[in-house]
């Protein structure tokens, strides 16, 4: 998935968990699942890496920087960091876009991703905080 969507979808998470904690630890696996969907990656770096913290800062903007949803999208983007920063390689491949398999290229396209992170998106930010 594009960074954007993993965000919003991490948002969307955080949003509907009952605890900052359970937003925490569910980020990294809902990131695993979503790359376990067919889809396309925009190649654009800049504009991966722009708009996945335009998600995170609208929503910590909205929401505030210790909500739910601000913690979902900031743990749901975490293994992204691994194309840009350089972590260990267990192996010599990437842990979460290496040989083993997680990430899968398919036909969802990058247009369609970008419009249903705005959707989620649109919905994290209507909605009223809960805490």
């Amino acid at each position: 998935m594009i960074v954007s969507l993993h965000a919003a979808t991490g948002a969307t998470m955080g949003s509907l968990v009952r605890s900052r904690t359970a937003a925490a630890l569910l980020g990294i696996p809902l990131h695993i699942a979503g790359d376990r969907v067919p889809h396309r990656d925009i190649p654009d770096r800049r504009f991966e890496i722009g708009s996945g913290l335009l998600v995170v800062v609208l929503v910590a903007a909205r929401r505030g920087l210790t909500d739910k949803a601000t913690i979902g999208a900031v743990m749901t983007c975490l293994p992204d960091l691994e194309h840009v920063i350089p972590l260990p390689r267990p192996g010599g491949s990437k842990l979460f876009h290496g040989r083993r398999g997680w990430h899968r290229s398919g036909p969802l396209s990058a247009s369609a991703q970008l419009l249903i992170a705005a959707a989620l998106l649109g919905r994290v930010l209507a909605a009223p905080r809960h805490g």
